[in-house]
């Protein structure tokens, strides 16, 4: 071959060439992005529309229904998610792998444009496209200094232009969001009586605050000089109480007459609890594709530059979530892990080799490989993430087979006698088809790993390209630089393999257990059947995404129906810091480092965080018993996943599907009860709710009361919203933000209070509110949420810990999906959703997958071996590796419980790839002696023997090399100890039992002779 003869003839150049590849890999090791998980695309839009005060009805039957007409058949559209909720409408698109962001933007805002109307007061719609999937990556809390008597809340708009602004500016930050604060508004509350007293009619006092505005005039000349030409109507709070209303008997009624103008904050709808005490929290979100170390030191910079500003306002800022430190843990676990594999590897060889020249010639392959994967990393825009780096971990052993390969061939040959410089040539000469053959297959069945456009796919994509360019770059490495450091290094060399012995008997155990063919035949079945056999009883229930080891617990909180903020904060949120006070002081273990409790309209959410990270598992039963036992309240605890966002991960998503709200919640009840019977220990996460626990006033016109006082719906809607929580009169620009002019009457307490209001009307004079209008006591939706256009109340289901997706999915299925629909209306419908929609794209395409990279390996080695039959000899020992995953996984079951997740899967694919290597030398060798004239029998033998010892050499290092990842303990190593057991167990029985299954393969047909050679 061309690159070992020129590697021999020029040895300097050799060592250059490795030099260059370590500096090159480095530098691209030192500007590789390094992140949590690898980069995945899945392209979703966000369109929020707010609507002040409009009940979830309004909002579906205003807003929702109208962009969701024009968006239907959007190109690539794969799910529209509604939600309908208090003043606000969501529409979630989710769009297909490979789509055009940028002009699904530009075609959802030309749909958007075709939307006949809004409502008068309802915003211009506003589009993001961060993503619902996206998290934080920071979360920073913010509370007043101890002397400060101000309420945080009040501190929002010194917040956002202080601390977000700041946090924005951070290179790689995409968006910052802050909870618990309160924006302010011009309230002008009105009396009215006062009003109806003096006659005002509230739709006149509308139009007459409305005029609130500056207006521009143009330009005109006057002399040599132009003017602009402005009418500044726009008044500010206090000029506000001076607006005359009318003229009557020569004086002025004005607004101050009737009503109080304030600058006030606006009602609160949410608040942010830390360790007890009241306040802002502020996060931040990363750009696609930046070095999250890099941002968070930019975001600590940022933070340690505001202390000042801070104190000043009398203000103190604690960051109390940190993506980096789970990502530094993972780094130096995986770090160490590699190192003590790379030691154990090493150890193997020189345990085998005896010398420490030999033993260093091989371990070279090791940091060469890793620094090209760096740099084909770098180039394909790739990251530095957990899953990289668990191929970076993996490839340790397995880079050496090629190497150990050749070196072994060559001290081979010096144990003969062969010069130094022919030892090195024809060594590897001997073994390169074999090697080209192993490599080629093993980087083959990658290949449709790489190419999986599903989300499990672009995950594990990264791992998939850093094995396959690391075994790559271990050819190159095995014949280009391996043969001239073998020809310096143990040129003076006397060689001598030290198990001799061992190898010889061996070989004659084999030869004679495969002596007869009856022998043959009951090994050929026993091998091929049995596994097969075991296989298929033995497979665990397949899972998602592994859940990962995050110091991070959520918990989700769903009040009483009907429970307002207030309540939230003194029957929950207070409750909860009392609970846990005594963890976060230590007196009780495990002791919190801190936690945040958000409140919003329907409900509330918990992150807590355990002072030793070892024990978040022990934080779970904490955190659930300090939010449960509160009447009619829902409330759940669970390890945050390190792949879904804030309560993502492992869940179902149970879609109940219908028109009518009420029949949908009453077998959404129904279906909670069944799945808590069938499936004990889950949690199940309501959306929106189970009942219709937003009581309503419905105030239903008297349409001939109205006429004949001269008034209309709109007219009386618009009173009904100033009567309410505010009717959005106008907005006033105060020189650095727009507030919004609310009219608002003073509050009531009960609704008779709401019925004998006074109104003053165009014909009828003073009538009362309950002469123009019925009051109805009756309850709603809080949300109401619609699943591609259609009404849909869901339950998210986290099967438990030790249960498998698809298990859990079986149980609903079979048990909980047939005793429910036929509660359903003719329209009605379950869908699934959520990860177990993944999950079976995802089983469709591993299966594409498995099958596609059979195939691949089957013709590779047909191509290779010019033989479609000796092809076929060495895919039956295919069963041989999968039998040993399963078998490995159902031990490491008896120890924790580790589902056959889809990382998991890939390492059935992977170990395709490394289990034929084996059979991949026995069948070439054998082959090789029968085309020089020897017979069957004696070539089987003379393989057996010759390639025992890197049979042997390649397992045992491969193993090693992935053993730390399997039974190390720590952050990261948990994603992928399903995957390192795959292989561990797989390279296990399939070593031992191919050196049987393949010699009974290759000797049938032999002839009866004796042989020298057993």
């Amino acid at each position: 071959m061309n690159l070992t003869r020129l590697s021999l003839s020029n040895g300097v150049a050799t060592f250059v060439a490795v030099l260059l590849a370590i500096i090159f890999g480095l530098i691209s090791l030192d500007r590789l992005p390094i992140q949590l998980t690898p980069e995945v695309e899945s392209p979703e839009i966000t369109i929020s529309t707010n609507w002040r005060g409009a009940a979830p009805e309004e909002i579906e039957a205003e807003i929702i229904e109208p962009q969701e007409k024009v968006l239907r058949g959007l190109p690539g559209m794969r799910e529209m998610l509604s939600k309908a909720q208090r003043g606000r409408g969501e529409i979630s698109i989710k769009l297909t792998v490979g789509s055009d962001l940028q002009r699904a933007l530009v075609e959802i805002l030309n749909r958007l444009n075709r939307v006949p109307q809004y409502p008068e007061d309802a915003d211009e719609p506003v589009l993001n496209s961060v993503g619902g999937s996206s998290r934080p990556i920071a979360w920073f809390i913010i509370k007043t200094q101890p002397d400060n008597t101000r309420h945080i809340a009040s501190y929002q708009n010194f917040v956002e232009e202080v601390v977000q602004t700041r946090f924005e500016r951070v290179p790689g930050v995409a968006l910052s969001e802050m909870r618990g604060g309160r924006a302010e508004e011009i309230r002008i509350t009105f009396d009215a009586y006062r009003a109806a007293n003096l006659g005002l009619q509230l739709p006149q006092l509308v139009a007459k605050i409305r005029g609130n505005e500056d207006v521009t005039a143009g330009k005109l000349h006057v002399g040599k000089r132009h003017y602009t030409l402005r009418f500044t109507g726009a008044m500010d709070a206090e000029a506000l109480t001076s607006l005359v209303l009318e003229w009557r008997d020569g004086k002025p009624i004005v607004l101050s007459d009737v009503a109080d103008v304030e600058l006030l904050p606006v009602d609160r709808d949410s608040f942010v609890i830390n360790k007890g005490e009241p306040a802002i929290a502020v996060n931040a979100h990363r750009q696609s594709g930046v070095n999250v170390l890099q941002v968070m030191d930019g975001l600590k910079e940022a933070a340690a530059e505001l202390e000042a500003p801070l104190a000043s306002a009398g203000l103190r800022m604690e960051q109390v979530y940190d993506e980096t430190i789970y990502i530094d843990q993972s780094i130096g676990m995986i770090t160490s892990n590699l190192i003590l594999g790379i030691l154990l590897a090493v150890g193997i060889l020189w345990w085998f080799l005896r010398r420490f020249r030999a033993t260093m010639m091989v371990s070279v392959s090791i940091p060469v490989s890793l620094v090209i994967a760096f740099m084909v990393l770098h180039a394909t825009g790739h990251t530095l993430n957990v899953i990289s780096l668990a191929g970076l971990a993996f490839a340790v052993g397995m880079v050496l087979d090629a190497a150990i390969v050749v070196l072994e061939n060559i001290v081979r040959l010096r144990e003969q006698g062969v010069p130094a410089a022919e030892a090195a040539y024809q060594g590897t000469m001997q073994v390169w088809g074999a090697l080209l053959a192993s490599t080629a297959t093993t980087v083959a069945v990658f290949l449709p790993i790489v190419f999986m456009q599903e989300e499990a796919g672009q995950l594990f994509a990264d791992l998939a390209l850093t094995l396959a360019v690391a075994v790559s770059a271990s050819l190159i490495v095995a014949v280009g630089v391996i043969p001239a450091a073998a020809k310096n290094w143990l040129q003076h060399v006397t060689m001598r393999d030290p198990h001799a012995d061992w190898w010889d008997r061996i070989t004659q155990t084999i030869m004679r257990l495969t002596a007869t063919a009856r022998r043959r035949s009951a090994w050929i079945a026993v091998l091929i059947c049995v596994p097969l056999g075991l296989t298929i009883a033995l497979k665990p229930d397949a899972d998602y995404l592994p859940e990962g080891n995050r110091n991070l617990v959520f918990a989700f909180i769903m009040p009483p129906p009907g429970a307002n903020i207030d309540f939230i904060e003194k029957d929950l949120g207070e409750v909860i810091a009392q609970r846990m006070a005594p963890y976060l002081s230590g007196e009780k273990q495990p002791q919190v480092r801190d936690y945040f409790f958000v409140a919003f309209p329907s409900g509330a959410f918990m992150g807590v965080r355990a002072t030793d990270e070892s024990a978040v598992d022990a934080l779970v039963p904490v955190t659930n018993e300090a939010i449960q036992g509160f009447p009619d309240t829902l409330a759940f605890a669970k390890r945050a996943s390190i792949f879904g966002g804030f309560g993502e991960g492992r869940t179902i998503d149970m879609n109940i599907q219908g028109r009518d709200i009420e029949t949908l919640l009453h077998v959404a009840q129904t279906a909670y009860g069944a799945i808590q019977k069938a499936m004990p220990g889950a949690s199940i996460r309501p959306f929106p709710g189970l009942s219709l626990s937003e009581p309503e006033l419905r105030l239903i016109p008297d349409e001939r009361r109205m006429a004949e006082a001269g008034w209309n719906r709109d007219m009386m809607a618009a009173v009904m919203r100033a009567l309410g929580d505010g009717l959005v009169v106008g907005e006033h620009f105060d020189g650095e933000q727009r507030l919004d002019v609310v009219l608002r009457a003073q509050p009531w307490a009960m609704p008779d209070d709401l019925l004998s209001m006074p109104l003053a009307t165009a014909d009828s004079g003073v009538l009362p509110v309950g002469e123009l209008v019925t009051l109805d006591r009756t309850a709603g939706p809080d949300q109401i949420r619609r699943l591609d256009r259609r009404r849909t109340v869901t339950l998210q289901v986290t099967p438990p810990e030790a249960m498998s997706l698809e298990a859990a999915m079986q149980i609903l299925e079979e048990q909980v999906g047939p005793a429910i629909t036929a509660m359903l209306p003719e329209d009605g419908a379950i869908r699934y959703s959520g990860a177990a929609d993944k999950l079976d794209e995802a089983l469709v395409s591993m299966g594409g997958s498995f099958m596609l990279a059979v195939v691949i390996l089957y013709l590779l080695v047909s191509a290779l071996f010019r033989s479609f039959k000796d092809s076929l000899l060495v895919m039956l020992v295919l069963p041989l590796g999968t039998v040993g995953g399963v078998v490995a996984l159902q031990l490491l079951n008896l120890v924790t419980f580790q589902p056959m997740d889809i990382l998991t899967m890939i390492g059935f694919i992977i170990l395709m790839g490394l289990v034929v290597n084996n059979a991949i030398l026995l069948v070439d060798l054998t082959r090789s002696g029968e085309r020089d004239g020897v017979s069957r029998r004696d070539a089987v033998a003379q393989a057996v023997r010759m390639r025992l010892r890197p049979i042997m050499m390649t397992t045992l290092t491969t193993i090693f090399g992935m053993l730390p990842l399997v039974l190390s303990p720590g952050a990261g190593t948990e994603l992928y100890r399903g995957l390192g057991a795959v292989i561990v167990g797989g390279m296990v029985v399939s070593t031992l039992f191919t050196l049987l299954l393949l010699p009974s393969l290759l000797r049938i047909g032999e002839q009866r002779q004796p042989s020298n050679l057993t």
